[in-house]
């Protein structure tokens, strides 16, 4: 059951974010200073479908013609325009060739920033990776979608297991790769080669291995593609660097439950975590410490957490249907949205102002009316002339009236007459009888 108690929530800075579900919708929900800074639902793209959840996304938020990379259930990558849910072009996951799309799922996908020389402007580069391990960097025309521009780069990134996620570091040239039963490996993107991969943890006292499962990660910096945080299924967060060992070099234990999400700080030391209890919480890396506990107890698992780059909030979305802002200075909840479905992901809108929101508006407010002026215009200058009818006076309404009367009465006694001539000729003749 949902919570049930209110919380004031003092309401949140101008953002705008997206969010991913798992019946396929994308919801747009912004927040803005005139209505108090309460986030809302100010669009939806997409129908229902439950064979359609959106399982993964990526987004380029450029100023200048941006887009939005999203992977579903059924193996369909689709590129969209982030401002309107425009459909740019749709292709399907062709390293499921022979398999269905459930059994080999996408389980992580990256949309290239850089623009690299030898690419035309019309087109965008992904990186795929599925459960299986089968890892695909491919370039799509944009003008004809049917038509990959170039031989794909494929590779494999695991023997055994299954893969939960990939993340791709700020130069774009590193990724990172892991899931159950596989150890968080690192592959050099130019060359398609393993330059990583990290080593399990020895055997307790007792003498029990723990089995390898990791559920999410996140590099440290976006700068700096040495420094890697993993979140593992028995509640252990660790802290690789790829320049010192293979072992990890920082490892706590948090709450009880599997990480179900992880993201970094800016500041390159400090990270945002969340479980499958739907605990959320802040630690100093360096040191293991924790900084405290956002407020307001989620009600489901968390399965994505952002960091907005510029403003002092982070978002997150879960099982529980709800995305929540957070202040990540005093972890006040500053404003919820219930979006009925169980959400995947939430990606934030970096370039959204809301001046340039308001001045759109008012242009489409100004067109519409202006439109609507020149259909009533259109209209009034296509109608047909109406024709005048004869105006007649009143007086000649009435003598009309006036003769017609006369004559009707002269009728009438003429008529009378005529009788009373007749019945006068037939009583003289009586009388001569």
């Amino acid at each position: 059951m949902p919570r049930t108690t209110t919380v004031d929530c003092p309401g949140c800075p101008p953002l705008r974010a997206l969010t991913f579900d798992a019946l396929g919708l994308i919801k747009v929900i912004e927040a803005r200073a005139k209505g108090g800074g309460v986030s809302k639902v100010v669009e939806r793209w997409g129908d229902p479908d439950a064979s359609k959840c959106l399982v993964a996304a990526s987004l380029n938020d450029r100023k200048v013609d941006p887009l939005l990379a999203v992977a579903r259930k059924n193996g369909v990558i689709e590129i969209l325009n982030p401002l309107n849910g425009e459909l740019s072009l749709s292709v399907s996951d062709v390293s499921n060739a022979g398999v269905r799309p459930e059994d080999n799922a996408i389980a992580g996908l990256h949309l290239f920033r850089r623009q690299r020389s030898e690419l035309k402007s019309r087109s965008c580069t992904l990186l795929v990776c599925t459960t299986k391990g089968n890892a695909s960097i491919r370039t799509v025309d944009m003008a004809d979608t049917k038509v990959d521009s170039g031989a794909p780069k494929a590779w494999n990134v695991c023997a055994l297991g299954n893969i939960s996620f990939s993340e791709v570091d700020g130069s774009e040239s590193y990724a990172f790769f892991g899931g159950k039963g596989v150890e968080v490996n690192m592959w050099d993107l130019e060359n398609c080669t393993k330059i990583w991969t990290a080593k399990p943890p020895p055997r307790n006292s007792l003498g029990i291995f723990t089995p390898t499962w990791f559920t999410s990660a996140t590099f440290l910096s976006k700068d700096d593609h040495r420094k890697v945080v993993a979140g593992t299924n028995d509640h252990q967060v660790r802290l690789y660097d790829v320049s010192a060992q293979r072992r990890s070099v920082i490892s706590f234990d948090f709450r009880e439950t599997p990480i179900k999400a992880v993201t970094e700080d800016p500041d390159g030391h400090t990270i945002y975590i969340g479980n499958g209890s739907g605990d959320l919480a802040s630690v100093d890396i360096r040191t293991g410490k924790l900084l405290g506990c956002f407020l307001g107890k989620c009600s489901g698992s968390i399965r994505s957490i952002a960091r907005h780059p510029e403003l002092p909030v982070i978002a997150s979305c879960g099982l529980d249907s709800y995305l929540r802002i957070w202040d990540i200075g005093t972890r006040q909840l500053l404003s919820s949205v219930f979006l009925k479905q169980h959400l995947t992901k939430v990606i934030f809108d970096t370039n959204f102002n809301e001046e340039e929101v308001k001045h759109e508006e008012a242009n489409t407010a100004a067109h519409d009316a202006l439109s609507i002026d020149e259909v009533q215009t259109a209209d009034e200058t296509e109608k047909p002339p109406t024709k005048r009818k004869k105006s007649s006076s009143k007086k000649d309404k009435e003598g009309k009236t006036k003769k017609k009367s006369s004559k009707e009465k002269d009728g009438t006694k003429k008529s009378k007459t005529k009788k009373r001539s007749k019945t006068q000729e037939h009583d003289i003749a009586d009388d001569d009888a």
